[in-house]
């Protein structure tokens, strides 16, 4: 009886071979007849060329172009910030990236460091830079799209960039993670932590909830083994360390089949901690738990990005929430809503169990005479009970700390400054009023008073946000506008001690940007490839 099983199985598994076949054949003649090669042969064409480049060349160059699902990533040691990989989409044309970009902070200036046989183009993929050997970037996954966005790669390659040497290794290491993109990786202690993400054949999508670890030492892929309350599969969530060594998971996308197989997008606002069993010295057990969140959790959301600073805090900025998502799997409509965009900052710290969100509000910058006066009042003892801005800040958090407190608005007053926050209990959400973007570009923040200078980055999703010298940094993203899709390539740095506006490095450009108009797809088509597709977030 158990080889009959067998036999049918292998049977079962020659049927779906043979399908798959025909339908990459099917594939291949309507790809010619566009054009275009089939994406293997696109991605091995580039992996050629990438290995005819005898020398690393590193040249100056002016500031990275429009694009989105890129990694940025704060290098260990030195002042730089390391760009690489992402997309651009102009409504005709999707461009994909491999260049390798540092930006310097001290002398604000940018580099390209080009090196033989480094990896294709990709975006939606993960990058962590570490110190070891001299320092290195590490690059796992990803994606690559083909020009007409018909066709998609999931990569399932590690790359090490070696600083010391300015050259690409590719780590050929067995038992690692399935090709997929929109996972999530980090660093912490000896390993790589690469947990989620999704793959997509056009046809249907499949989501992750797997573990694996990469071994830094011994360069070797172990699939962890977990208990406890595990995530559900997702892909774009938040994952970040804690000061204790466990790992954090909050939030994410994914797509659920309601009535007649329709898909529909699921965003997730969960959160967990997976942390690895005190008696296993391999590290190769882990367990998941859920965490309590309390405070002014960010609404309904993905596409965020987020930030690690030193204090163990985590930043997160923007994400997007389409009408049409969240909703039960059965409750269909044919129509897309506009998605709502957010520009919002916020923070979180999880100690124990529980986790602990903040709005930030940042205060502007203050006129000189306003710092004089209050810093004079302070020294003359005319107003001892005054308290400091920090102080304020801080009494505001504690107010924030109420898990039974309902949506309600605190404010707290320090004679020369007011402070205001929205707090929500656990299982309620934030309201906030969203700018409109043609009209948030360059302006204050909305409810600041007119003495405080405040500059806020636009919304978007699926920008890139990374945390070095006691500063944020924010880099482009998303921003839709009806059937347009505008990729940003504007930069800003944010003073976390400070809090007061976000500094302008590089202006936008979204005015002067142009969209090309697709002239003859067929409607049914679109509309099709769009059901399929959906809004999917980094």
């Amino acid at each position: 009886m158990g080889k009959d099983k067998k036999k049918k199985g292998k049977g079962a598994e020659k049927t779906a071979e043979k399908t798959e076949k025909k339908l990459k054949l099917k594939a291949k003649k309507e790809l010619a007849a566009k054009g275009e090669d089939d994406i293997e042969s696109m991605v091995k064409a580039i992996e050629e060329e990438e290995r005819k480049r005898q020398e690393v060349k590193e040249v100056a160059v002016g500031a990275p172009s429009h694009r989105s699902n890129f990694s940025i990533t704060a290098h260990p040691d030195n002042p730089e910030i390391i760009f690489f990989g992402g997309e651009f989409y102009n409504g005709q044309k999707t461009t994909m990236f491999n260049d390798l970009l540092i930006y310097n902070l001290k002398r604000g200036e940018w580099s390209s460091i080009r090196s033989p046989a480094g990896p294709p183009p990709r975006s939606s993929h993960q990058a962590v830079a570490v110190s070891q050997s001299g320092g290195q970037l590490w690059v796992f996954g990803g994606e690559f799209t083909s020009p007409t966005e018909s066709q998609f790669y999931h990569y399932k390659d590690l790359w090490c960039f070696h600083f010391s040497s300015r050259r690409w290794e590719k780590v050929v290491a067995p038992g690692g993670p399935s090709a997929r993109s929109g996972h999530r990786m980090v660093a912490i202690k000896k390993w790589l932590v690469v947990f989620g993400g999704f793959h997509d054949n056009l046809r249907d999508s499949k989501y992750f909830n797997d573990v694996y670890a990469f071994d830094l030492e011994s360069r070797a892929w172990s699939k962890l083994s977990t208990t406890g309350s595990e995530p559900s599969p997702r892909s774009a969530c938040q994952m970040f360390p804690t000061n204790d060594g466990r790992l954090v998971v909050f939030g994410g996308y994914c797509k659920e089949k309601g009535k007649k197989g329709k898909e529909k997008g699921v965003v997730l606002q969960d959160m967990f901690l997976l942390q690895q069993d005190k008696h296993d010295e391999k590290g190769l057990k882990w367990r998941w738990q859920t965490v309590k969140q309390v405070g002014s959790r960010p609404s309904l959301r993905s596409g965020l990005c987020n930030a690690v600073a030193r204090d163990g805090k985590i930043f997160l900025f923007g994400g997007v929430k389409d009408e049409d998502e969240g909703q039960e799997s059965g409750d269909e409509s044919d129509e897309e809503g506009e998605g709502t965009f957010h520009n919002d900052l916020h923070s979180v710290t999880v100690e124990g169990e529980r986790a602990t969100w903040h709005l930030i509000q940042l205060t502007g910058k203050k006129d000189t005479v306003e710092k004089k006066k209050r810093r004079k009042v302070k020294e003359d003892g005319e107003d001892e009970g005054m308290e400091s801005e920090e102080e304020a800040m801080e009494r505001l958090d504690e107010l924030a700390l109420d898990e039974e407190t309902g949506p309600s608005t605190v404010t707290v007053e320090s004679g020369a400054f007011t402070i205001s926050s929205t707090i929500v209990s656990e299982d309620s959400r934030v309201s906030q009023n969203e700018l409109s973007f043609l009209g948030n570009l360059g302006a204050s923040g909305s409810g600041q008073e007119s003495s405080k200078q405040l500059t806020v980055p636009s919304p978007r999703f699926n920008a890139g946000m990374t945390f070095k010298g006691g500063s944020l940094y924010l880099f482009g993203g998303l921003w839709e506008s009806g059937e347009k899709d505008y990729t940003l390539k504007d930069f800003y740095s944010l003073d976390t001690k400070k809090l007061d506006t976000w500094n302008t490095i590089i202006e936008d450009d979204v005015r002067a940007m142009e969209w090309v108009q697709e002239e003859d797809d067929d409607e049914d088509e679109d509309d099709e490839e769009e059901e399929e597709s959906g809004m999917e977030t980094d």
